[in-house]
């Protein structure tokens, strides 16, 4: 069984959707609330490797959390963005999915999850 790890929100409607993707597939996964326990650092440097060109695609950008901030995510180092998606989980995309513990998949898409778990 392929281990996976799905960090959500639960007032999430994406998340949702996710969820009951990987369900109806029976796929089994670890649910974590994002809100209360936002990815483990080394989670978040796995998703910063794997969308080094593209910083923004971590971030929540359509939450209320993201537009306070006002950021230049591109002038941020890494440290400085994983302390920022550690201090609220808002600000993290979402759903956020690791799998086999090193491929991260952050959204959902039906058509990305198929190719990855099918």
């Amino acid at each position: 069984m392929k281990k996976i790890i799905f960090y959500s929100y639960l007032k999430c409607s994406t998340c949702r959707k996710a969820a009951k993707w990987l369900e109806s597939k029976d796929f089994e996964f670890q649910l974590i609330d994002i809100l209360k326990e936002p990815p483990l650092v080394n989670y978040l440097i796995l998703v910063l490797d794997q969308y080094s060109d593209e910083k923004k695609k971590i971030f929540n950008t359509r939450g209320k959390a993201f537009k306070t901030l006002n950021l230049d995510i591109d002038s941020l180092s890494k440290e400085e963005i994983i302390q920022l998606l550690l201090s609220d989980g808002k600000l993290i995309k979402r759903p956020f999915l690791i799998y086999e513990g090193k491929k991260v998949i952050l959204g959902f898409n039906e058509f990305e999850y198929a190719k990855q778990f099918i």
